[in-house]
């Protein structure tokens, strides 16, 4: 079954569908917050079942090959990564449909969603956070309806700042802001001994799969484009014309949903996966309501 409704409706539908025996796919975040994230993550132990959550950046075709350009040495030793991007729906305006994402009693924020996706797919190329030092800031309480003009409060942060070490002790950085820039609204860089990745997109969503790889390495100055070979492409007949489409790589989440129910594989990020997400989110938020380091773990 799958659950892809809004985050405070989650808990509901993907409980009564593990208590009728019913394998769950889940649209992320799981939970609104990590407790209920926790209960879904345990009743499905409980009874057996497998629980799937749509973290589909790690299995995008351009993140799959990212990976795979890290583990074959193509920058060398990964010093240092920095992301910038931009969450469009967190901006000066809303309206009716999205007004939920300015409430943060809904779990459906700039940090849960696009965030949470990309530091996803980061953790997936290039390891996960073992530290970090972070600053979270609401500098828009107030926005704008985009068809009335009427004033909307808004109490979800829509500045994210957050450094720290990954597991190889590389440096990362990144930077999330609400809304929708002039400039850049997706870059993510690694920087390493032998060479230079450069990731761009037109949204902070990486979970949306539309971005574009270029690198130098060696003695080599200048960027080029380094487009992402054919077999990194699911088998997605209905879908070929829609390369540059986000169902595009949703669908290479289903592909490896179907092949870890068919093939006893275990690729497809599962609840518990999701569970520690949720867990370094809130090590997130520790962090800047302390002022503290956290270390991941």
């Amino acid at each position: 079954m799958v659950v892809s409704v809004k985050v405070p409706h989650h808990l509901e539908l993907v409980m009564a569908a593990l208590a009728a025996g019913k394998n769950v796919l889940s649209e992320w975040p799981l939970g609104n917050g990590t407790a209920e994230a926790e209960k879904m993550a345990a009743f499905a132990s409980s009874r057996n079942l497998r629980g799937f959550v749509g973290l589909q950046a790690r299995l995008a075709p351009p993140v799959r090959y990212l990976h795979d350009l890290i583990a074959d040495g193509y920058v060398g030793e990964v010093l240092s990564t920095s992301v910038i991007a931009s969450g469009p729906h967190w901006g000066a305006t809303s309206d009716d449909r999205h007004a939920y994402l300015a409430d943060r009693a809904n779990g459906a924020t700039l940090l849960s969603i696009p965030f949470g996706h990309t530091m996803d797919g980061l953790a997936s190329v290039l390891g996960e956070f073992t530290q970090l030092n972070a600053t979270l800031a609401n500098r828009r309480p107030e926005v704008r309806h985009a068809g009335t003009g009427a004033a909307m409060p808004k109490n979800v942060d829509d500045q994210i700042a957050v450094t720290g070490l990954l597991e190889s002790g590389a440096v990362a950085s990144v930077h999330y802001r609400g809304g929708v820039t002039r400039a850049t609204n997706f870059l993510w860089e690694i920087n390493g001994t032998e060479g230079d990745l450069h990731v761009t997109g037109a949204s902070g969503h990486l979970q949306f799969g539309q971005v574009t790889i270029h690198g130098a390495r060696g003695e080599t100055d200048e960027l080029s484009e380094l487009p992402v070979p054919a077999h990194y492409d699911a088998n997605v007949p209905a879908l070929a014309h829609a390369r540059d489409t986000m169902a595009y790589t949703v669908a290479h989440a289903y592909v490896q949903l179907h092949a870890d129910l068919t093939e006893g594989t275990r690729v497809m990020p599962d609840f518990a996966h999701a569970v520690r997400r949720h867990r370094f989110l809130d090590q997130v938020e520790q962090a800047a309501a302390t002022g503290a380091r956290q270390y991941v773990g």
